[in-house]
């Protein structure tokens, strides 16, 4: 056996070399306290997604659209104008994750659409559109805007379009109707 009298060192020396089951244990207790401190994190980040999520139930309208007017912008694949979005109608239940909105502006097609949707611990409103007779399972594409100034009365959902050279933030206002 060896003797160090190098102060730290020799007592490092020692913890390493020696008394490798003290090393373990000390391992392992560092793990283990990394592993609590980070599942406790996770857990209070899927709780915040949750409660964003479950806030969000009931019937909005839009009030106002905003984006660079530069742009003539169709939302959501369904061919009519952004304008038309304004009024709109949306109702979403958080508890099986299912909603729909409808335009029914005089001066606008008529559209009644069905989606499911989800909201992620990054505040992502994702959601897609399901055409009658399918199955949500079926359905591959759909659509990411980030959900911001969220209140009990009111949010935005904010839409980038465009390609990633010049993007086009596309902000939807909603406010509560009931």
């Amino acid at each position: 056996m060896f003797f160090f009298d190098f102060g730290i060192f020799g007592t490092i020396f020692y913890y390493l070399y020696i008394n490798k089951q003290f090393m373990k244990n000390l391992l392992l207790t560092g793990l283990f306290g990394s592993m609590v401190a980070v599942s406790c994190s996770t857990a209070n980040q899927a709780q915040s997604a949750r409660n964003d999520n479950y806030s969000l139930k009931g019937t909005w309208q839009i009030t106002n659209v905003d984006y660079d007017k530069n742009y003539k912008i169709k939302p959501f694949d369904e061919g009519v104008d952004i304008n038309c979005f304004v009024g709109s109608q949306w109702k979403l239940v958080p508890n099986n994750n299912t909603g729909s909105y409808s335009i029914s502006e005089a001066a606008c097609p008529g559209v009644n659409t069905q989606f499911k949707f989800n909201v992620t611990t990054d505040r992502q409103f994702s959601f897609k559109k399901i055409p009658n007779g399918t199955k949500a399972k079926t359905v591959t594409a759909g659509y990411f805007l980030q959900l911001q100034n969220q209140s009990p009365n009111s949010f935005e959902l904010v839409q980038t379009v465009g390609d990633s050279s010049a993007p086009v933030n596309v902000v939807y206002h909603f406010q509560k109707i009931n």
